[in-house]
C-alpha cells in the first residue's frame, strides 16, 4: 500500500474585501444582522480582471513552495471549482500551462464538496502507484454568479483558491513499526440530486447560455446540513476503523458558523479544535476547506499524527468526508 500525505499547502484571497457594511449600502441588512446569522463579516471579492485560474495559480504556486518541490514534479492537477472562466478548457489545464507543468489535468464540479471528492479522487491515482505528487485544488469566483440584489445569497458568499499537494509515501507495516498509518485513511462521498432544487444556480451552457445566479432555500440547505455531514464522518470513521473520539481536529465546509457550532456540538468536539475563518472569507464553495485547512497549519494548530476530518456539502445535494492523520 502507499499513503497519501499531505506535503504542501497554500492559499489565495483577493486584495479587494467587502465588509457588511459595505453590503448594507447595496442591499436592504446590516451588520449585526448578518453576523447573527451566520457569523460572516466580510468577503473577499476578485478583481475585475482576475480570473479564477489566476487565484488558483497563486494559491498553487505557495503549495508547491510549501512541499519543497517544483512545477515539473507535479503528476496530475485536480482543480474542484463551480464557477470555470471558460466551458473549456478547464480551470486546471489553465493553472498547468500557467505552472509550466508536463501532467494531465482536469476540473471536478461537487460544488462545495468538490474539494473533498478531489482529494478522494487524488488518493486513488496515488495509491494506485500511477502518480507521486498531485496538486489537488479548490478555487472559486463566486462573485460572478451571485445576484448583488438578493440579500439572502449575496451576503454568504466570496471569492479565494487553496491549495494542496498530495504526495505518495510507501506505507509502513503498523503492525511492525508500532506506528499508525498517515496521510488518508479513508472517505466518504455520496449525492442526492433530488434535492437539487435548494440550492442551485439558475444558468447553464446548453439551457441559456449563461452562468445564472445562485438560488437557496436556506432553511432547508441547514436542515441537510448538519445531519449529513455527520453521517459522512461517521462513515469515514467506519471505514478506518476508528471512532469519533479519535477525531483532533474538524475542518468543516466554511459555509455558515451556525452550522458549523452546530456539526462540532454533534461529533462532540470543543470549539476549540473545529478550524473556523469563515468571518474573514464567508462561503467560498470548494475553496473553503483548503483555506482553513492552510490558515490552520501556516499557524501550527497541527501536530504530526493528528487525525483531521474534512467534510462538506454542496449544492446536488453532494457531500462527503475524507480522515487524514497529519
Amino acid at each position: 500500500m502507499i499513503e497519501s500525505h499531505i506535503i504542501g499547502t497554500g492559499s489565495y484571497l483577493p486584495e479587494k474585501i467587502l465588509t457588511n457594511n459595505d453590503l448594507a449600502s447595496m442591499v436592504d441588512t446590516n451588520d449585526e444582522w448578518i453576523v447573527s446569522r451566520t457569523g460572516i463579516k466580510q468577503r473577499h471579492i476578485a478583481g475585475e480582471n482576475e480570473l479564477n485560474a489566476d487565484m488558483a495559480y497563486q494559491a498553487a504556486q505557495k503549495a508547491i513552495e510549501s512541499a519543497h518541490i517544483q512545477a515539473q514534479d507535479i503528476s496530475m492537477i485536480i482543480v474542484a471549482t463551480t464557477t470555470p472562466d471558460y466551458t473549456f478548457p478547464s480551470v486546471a489545464a489553465c493553472v498547468q500551462a500557467k505552472l509550466g507543468a508536463k501532467c494531465p489535468a482536469f476540473d471536478m464540479q461537487a460544488v462545495c464538496s468538490g474539494f473533498v471528492y478531489a482529494m478522494s479522487t487524488a488518493h486513488q491515482f496515488i495509491q494506485s502507484g500511477s502518480m507521486k505528487h498531485i496538486l489537488v485544488i479548490g478555487s472559486e469566483k463566486m462573485s460572478s454568479i451571485l445576484d448583488w440584489k438578493d440579500r439572502r445569497t449575496c451576503i454568504l458568499f466570496g471569492d479565494g483558491a487553496g491549495a494542496v499537494v498530495l504526495g505518495a509515501k510507501p506505507n509502513i507495516d503498523a503492525s511492525v513499526s508500532n506506528t499508525p498509518h498517515r496521510g488518508i485513511l479513508s472517505s466518504y462521498l455520496m449525492a442526492q440530486g433530488q434535492h437539487k432544487d435548494i440550492l442551485y444556480a439558475d444558468g447553464g451552457v446548453a439551457s441559456t447560455q449563461s452562468a445564472g445566479v445562485i438560488h437557496m432555500n436556506g432553511q432547508e440547505v441547514f436542515k441537510h446540513a448538519v445531519t449529513k455531514m455527520s453521517a459522512a464522518i461517521n462513515q469515514a470513521l467506519k471505514k478506518a476503523g476508528l471512532t469519533k473520539d479519535a477525531i483532533d481536529w474538524l475542518v468543516p465546509h466554511q459555509a455558515n458558523q451556525r452550522i458549523i457550532d452546530s456539526l462540532g456540538k454533534k461529533m462532540k468536539l470543543e470549539s476549540d479544535r473545529v478550524i473556523s475563518c469563515v468571518a474573514n472569507h464567508a462561503n467560498t464553495s470548494a475553496a473553503s476547506i483548503p483555506l482553513a485547512l492552510d490558515y490552520a497549519a501556516q499557524s501550527s494548530q497541527f501536530k504530526e499524527g493528528d487525525l483531521l476530518c474534512f467534510v462538506a456539502i454542496g449544492g446536488g445535494l453532494t457531500w462527503g468526508a475524507c480522515l487524514l492523520r497529519w
